[in-house]
């Protein structure tokens, strides 16, 4: 088994490069660390490139040996716990990796869902990894981001999806609003979250809508609002006025669940 050493060695030195968004876009890739995110990546039969092993991991038990096992079907690299710590981006690694192409090849929109959430300039990476999972986990399969949202490869993003990422067509779009006037076009409604409305999310069909989630600033941007069909709002008893946009997103969607578990 060779094992890397070098911090200056050319392969260890471009997977470093994937930390950067740009190197991201150009590669067209993205790092996955840990066992449970290598492991979903298996299961979800990701295009995995490269999986990268802490040689100290193979000793210790840190890896079990089924992993090992599905791992030797993959192009391995070996290196020792030093390049490891180069390449990791968590405080307590569990000494893998994996180099992952992205899963973006599939642009189009599944027009058969009921709704679609769509995202408006979101920022937080926290936010976005949470709201990718809250989409996987009430079983829709797609979301609309704007180009100035936060990156869905983010590492961090990538960690808070919890292997969603794996299963939610990510589909990125240089103008949102043109998007959305051609989804107008597919018989899809607008709505956007306001607290200029008297209308909640109680008070609406889910079925052929986008649900437009905004900055977590300033909300939906003013050119959006205005080609919105309606806008919505969470009721709220308390003196707060707005929520955490993954918060907000989440109890939209378990709306849109508590409706379909009812039908």
């Amino acid at each position: 088994m060779q094992v890397i050493s070098s911090k200056d060695n050319e392969i260890i030195k471009n997977i470093k490069k994937l930390k950067e968004k740009k190197y991201r876009d150009l590669e067209n890739s993205f790092i996955v660390e840990g066992i449970k995110l290598v492991e979903e990546a298996i299961e979800e039969k990701a295009k995995i490139k490269q999986i990268i092993v802490c040689e100290e991991c193979i000793n210790d038990g840190t890896i079990s040996q089924e992993l090992k096992y599905k791992i030797a079907t993959y192009e391995c690299i070996y290196v020792t716990e030093k390049v490891f710590q180069i390449l990791t981006d968590v405080k307590t690694p569990q000494g893998i990796l994996a180099v992952i192409e992205k899963n973006n090849k599939e642009n189009q929109i599944n027009y058969q869902e009921d709704i679609i959430i769509a995202l408006d300039d979101i920022q937080d990476p926290g936010n976005l990894g949470t709201i990718l999972r809250t989409i996987d986990s009430s079983g829709l399969s797609q979301i609309i981001i704007s180009k100035n949202s936060a990156d869905c490869y983010n590492p961090k993003v990538v960690r808070s999806t919890m292997g969603a990422i794996f299963r939610v067509n990510v589909i990125e779009v240089e103008s949102l609003k043109e998007k959305l006037e051609e989804m107008q076009k597919k018989n899809f409604e607008i709505v956007t979250t306001s607290l200029d409305t008297e209308n909640s999310i109680y008070n609406i069909e889910y079925k052929n809508k986008v649900i437009v989630i905004g900055n977590e600033a300033n909300g939906v941007s003013k050119k959006i609002q205005e080609l919105a069909d309606k806008k919505i709002k969470i009721p709220m008893l308390g003196k707060t006025e707005s929520l955490n946009a993954s918060v907000a997103t989440g109890i939209i969607i378990y709306e849109y669940v508590r409706r379909k578990i009812g039908k």
